[in-house]
């Protein structure tokens, strides 16, 4: 298993630099007939919403297009991919932003009885408590 940086998966999302693109595609190639052999951290996961949105101007519905094709990728091994999958539905319906709501759903799934915040962006999902 290989673990993916922020940067490479950015790589491939952008095509911004066509060397490292042509890069990234070739390591995906080389693990297309090996499942979950790349590998990928939830801060990972978070840091490209925030470089696709602050950086590149993805909009939401994009950003969730590609978080999407992540969930769906046979290669890539998601840190937490039930709690990603529901992160996402959660990003997908309200102003959250994906890392808030992925730690709504761990939160959840840890056992905890809420997040405290001041981001009131965050004010709809399970389990948050505004302070």
């Amino acid at each position: 298993m290989i673990a993916i940086d922020t940067n490479v998966l950015v790589r491939l999302l952008v095509r911004d630099d066509e060397k490292q693109f042509a890069q990234v595609l070739q390591l995906f190639n080389d693990h297309v007939d090996e499942p979950a052999s790349l590998w990928v951290s939830d801060v990972v996961l978070s840091e490209v919403t925030w470089v696709l949105s602050r950086t590149y101007g993805f909009d939401r519905a994009s950003v969730a297009t590609a978080l999407r094709a992540m969930t769906v990728n046979a290669t890539l091994a998601l840190e937490s991919a039930s709690e990603v999958r529901q992160a996402l539905t959660l990003y997908e319906q309200g102003p959250a932003d994906f890392p808030d709501c992925l730690l709504a759903v761990q939160a959840a799934a840890g056992g905890a009885d809420r997040v405290v915040t001041f981001d009131r962006r965050m004010r709809h999902l399970p389990g948050v408590q505004l302070l």
